[in-house]
């Protein structure tokens, strides 16, 4: 406000006050305009309100009508997990970590109490993925529909659906908490010990049974394949709640349709050195890098010129300490990429430059 207009806005004060009063004391004989306007908002709001919530609620259904159906209850001998229905022809994608070493399988459907014997197809650990195939197709058998794995968003809503501590057809519910994470899972407990990239990140709940299930978007589309859980190292293997993992339904989709066109993996798409390899520890028994124990003839470490006994400290920019650590880093390359070598021999570092080869 310029002091011109504050000049002359100063005779109407004392109407200003008087109204003021007046308001005050019509306030206080119970008859104030402005609350009624405001109570009416407030009114107003509540349907407003209420519709968007019944309007998340059926979206919720909608998603769980049409996904539920096609998550399966897997049953090996001594595991039991989830799947995903692939196709018409009973092919259903799981965790290599279900299946295990079992090649024949009980199979329950969302809507039946019938068990289904279901085989082997292949599997692949590397990426923790398999494929088995129902023997016979019931009837209204429903593929899944798999997302487009690059529109993935943090903060979208999702839901995980498989068979928590055997609880078939459950349903939890949270977000996308990051997308892109690099998670090495563990070898104990049926663990596979893959490394594995460009996992998704979320809130909801996943237990042991969930591994292989549906992690599913609010357009009913399967966005990835629950995995595991993070763990707390203060709970010892206790899992840290609200952080899940899920393979991404594009790596999926990769791995499965090559599964069942040719019975294997023949383009896993990962990065390798072609070396057999072991972690390393100091004078301080902190670990230290990589040994390289073997190199595998005509692969990219043999190439380069590396040889065992040589340690690998460094992949291009990232620091080598474990194999864990050589692992994730190889799993952000992809094969036909040049990065850099640094190790040392004899007590010398030196640098090679390594074309990639594949896993």
């Amino acid at each position: 406000m310029d002091a011109r207009r504050s000049r002359a806005l100063r005779p109407a004060l004392p109407i200003v006050a008087l109204l003021c009063c007046l308001g005050l004391v019509a306030g206080c004989s119970g008859s104030s305009s402005s609350r009624e306007r405001e109570d009416s908002t407030s009114q107003a709001a509540v349907p407003k309100a209420v519709g968007a919530v019944d309007d998340l609620q059926d979206g919720y259904l909608k998603v769980i009508r049409d996904v539920l159906p096609s998550v399966v209850q897997i049953r090996a001998r001594n595991d039991l997990g989830s799947g995903v229905v692939y196709d018409g022809q009973g092919h259903i994608v799981t965790n290599a970590h279900v299946v295990g070493d079992e090649h024949t399988f009980r199979v329950t459907t969302a809507n039946s109490e019938d068990e289904l014997t279901a085989r082997l197809v292949s599997s692949y650990p590397e990426q923790d993925l398999a494929v088995v195939k129902l023997e016979r197709v019931p009837e209204g058998l429903k593929a899944a529909r798999l997302g487009d794995s690059s529109k993935v968003e943090v903060g979208q809503i999702v839901l995980a659906m498989g068979s928590p501590l055997g609880l078939a057809s459950s349903v939890t519910q949270g977000i996308v908490s990051a997308t892109g994470r690099t998670v090495t899972e563990g070898s104990g407990n049926g663990g596979t010990g893959a490394t594995i990239a460009n996992m998704v990140q979320t809130s909801a709940a996943i237990n042991p049974g969930n591994s292989g299930g549906a992690l599913v978007n609010l357009d009913g589309r399967v966005i990835g394949i629950p995995t595991l859980a993070a763990t707390d190292p203060s709970l010892g293997e206790g899992a840290a709640p609200g952080i899940g993992f899920a393979i991404p339904a594009s790596t999926v989709k990769s791995i499965a349709d090559q599964i069942i066109q040719d019975g294997r993996v023949t383009d896993s798409g990962r990065a390798a050195l072609g070396i057999t390899a072991r972690t390393v520890v100091n004078d301080d028994y902190q670990a230290a890098g990589v040994a390289v124990v073997e190199v595998l003839a005509g692969g990219a470490a043999d190439k380069a010129g590396l040889e065992p006994g040589d340690i690998i400290t460094r992949l291009g920019d990232e620091d080598i300490t474990t194999i864990t650590s050589l692992s994730e880093a190889l799993a952000g390359d992809k094969p036909g990429e040049r990065t850099t070598v640094t190790f040392t021999r004899d007590g010398s570092e030196k640098k090679v430059d390594v074309t990639l080869g594949e896993q």
